[in-house]
């Protein structure tokens, strides 16, 4: 007697809508992650520049705001950045929250942090 082998159409369909389901939530979340990166990326450039050592913070701000703009960065406003200076070395952070809608009333919240001192 010889069994039948290979895949039924419901094992298909089911992992089709489980595979479906896991790329929905990876394309609204991973963007707002890639944002936080290219922020990050953009306030350590702007704090390690040497030719902003003795800038003031619109200079700071200004700066930012042209790597910012680069990267794509829509989240972190000049505005929005705490400019310090910590032994000497210029020390930029910034703090701010993301809700990413999923569907209906289902939503991811983010709390990004990040600062450029050296830890």
């Amino acid at each position: 007697m010889k069994f039948q082998r290979g895949v039924s159409l419901n094992a298909i369909v089911l992992t089709g809508a489980a595979l479906a389901l896991v790329a929905l939530l990876a394309m609204k979340a991973l963007p707002p992650w890639m944002e936080y990166g290219n922020a990050v990326k953009a306030i350590k450039g702007t704090a390690t520049d040497a030719s902003l050592k003795d800038a003031t913070m619109a200079q700071v701000r200004a700066a930012y705001g042209r790597r910012a703009d680069m990267d794509d960065v829509k989240s972190v406003a000049p505005a929005d950045l705490d400019i310090t200076k910590e032994g000497g070395e210029l020390v930029i952070s910034f703090k701010y929250e993301k809700k990413v809608p999923l569907f209906a009333n289902v939503s991811i919240l983010y709390d990004f942090e990040a600062t450029s001192a050296k830890q």
